[in-house]
């Protein structure tokens, strides 16, 4: 399971400004390391942290209307269902990211992406069910921006659990 702040979208009342409710931050660390599998999740998930289903529910969707979480659902790894993905980066003048960054998030192949302070400042994940695929989805996304697009396909994986407790 994905959930995912974003650090950018916080106010100047200081790191925790948006998760100043005490429920919410219970909400995100349990969200965080994962989500049950089972008939009803969200019912399992909302009694463990001593709410109703529906609460929760409605927090998490406040959570991500209010910009304080990116994203919340289940990451599938491509390969292991047949498919490809590659992480690919681009580099984007200034004034024109935010309409290259809309562009890119347009297609359906783009799972996500995220501004970078680099050359490459643009970067994002491609995911098809098919190698060629990928190759299809790169020169759509360089014919609709202008720009090229460099893939990075997985040489080797690693599993790093990332964990920041709100």
């Amino acid at each position: 399971m994905s959930v995912a702040t974003d650090e950018r979208a916080r106010p100047a009342a200081g790191p925790d400004a948006r998760l100043a409710d005490p429920v919410d931050r219970a909400v995100v660390n349990a969200l965080h390391g994962g989500f049950p599998l089972c008939e009803r999740p969200y019912a399992e998930v909302a009694q463990a942290l001593g709410l109703t289903e529906d609460d929760l529910i409605a927090r998490i969707d406040r959570l991500l209307a209010d910009g304080t979480l990116t994203r919340f659902g289940p990451l599938f790894d491509a390969e292991r269902m047949g498919g490809a993905f590659t992480l690919a980066a681009m580099s984007v003048p200034a004034p024109e990211f935010d309409r290259i960054a809309e562009i890119v998030n347009g297609f359906p192949e783009v799972a996500h992406n995220y501004a970078r302070t680099h050359a490459l400042n643009l970067w994002f994940v491609v995911a098809t069910a098919t190698r060629s695929g990928i190759d299809d989805a790169i020169a759509r996304i360089e014919a609709a921006t202008g720009l090229p697009v460099l893939s990075f396909p997985k040489e080797r994986e690693y599993f790093v659990e990332l964990r920041l407790p709100a």
